[in-house]
């Protein structure tokens, strides 16, 4: 049995576009909104918030989670299939029910152009 040549041609084209990707994940990176809290504020929200981080994280809504080194906030990975999903998880945490942080969400998939390279071996 011989092997397809490992070549472009033949690859996704318009023609033959890739499958949809599924979103696995969401991406959801925090930043601050309003004034910058109190050291009083910030000591009677924050056990709230990393306790109610904590529990998502045990109950597998949250894959990772990481502090931003700039100091602005911090990122998650958020085991859900559309922003919407993530959102709900999220923002019912205190600083989303107080206003003082928002995210951005960028849903994630299985990286489909190995597809194309996948497909080059028969």
């Amino acid at each position: 049995m011989q092997k397809k040549p490992i070549t472009p041609e033949g690859a996704a084209s318009a023609q033959n576009p890739l499958p949809p990707v599924p979103t696995t994940k969401i991406l959801a990176i925090s930043y601050f909104m309003g004034t910058p809290m109190t050291p009083a504020q910030r000591a009677q929200i924050m056990p709230h918030e990393v306790h109610d981080t904590v529990n998502a994280y045990l109950a597998g809504k949250i894959d990772q989670w990481y502090f931003r080194t700039d100091g602005k906030g911090v990122v998650f990975i958020v085991n859900a299939s559309t922003p919407e999903e993530a959102k709900n998880i999220l923002e019912k945490f205190p600083l989303g029910q107080a206003g003082l942080m928002g995210f951005d969400y960028i849903p994630l998939g299985p990286l489909s152009p190995l597809r194309i390279i996948n497909d080059m071996v028969k």
